[in-house]
């Protein structure tokens, strides 16, 4: 990911998400976060709009997310306790093959 220099508001192409609205989805520093910050307010913001509801009311609605359930596991030298927080995303497509395509979205 590239950011924006000199005041530019809207790169000359590509995906563009404003720092306001990662800081809506929770990020305090967007201009300062990691790429896994980032990533993770897109999908915490993804997952209060692509809803099961969301998807069931828009027959031409083809993702939708669901909540994980959330674990537990040791990581590191000091078998430190990391809780998982899962979001499950759904992509739904007619029945045409059985290759994940982006383009059938």
């Amino acid at each position: 990911a590239t950011r924006l220099t000199s005041g530019e508001t809207v790169p000359s192409s590509g995906l563009f998400i404003p720092d306001s609205l990662l800081s809506t989805f929770g990020l305090d520093s967007p201009s300062t976060a990691t790429a896994e910050g980032h990533l993770a307010a897109i999908l915490i913001g993804v997952q209060s709009n692509l809803t099961r509801d969301a998807f069931d009311a828009n027959i031409d609605s083809s993702i939708y997310t669901e909540p994980g359930f959330s674990q537990f596991i040791p990581r590191g030298e000091n078998d430190d306790t990391y809780r998982i927080d899962g979001i499950t995303f759904n992509l739904a497509r007619l029945d045409a093959n059985a290759v994940l395509d982006p383009n059938d979205y």
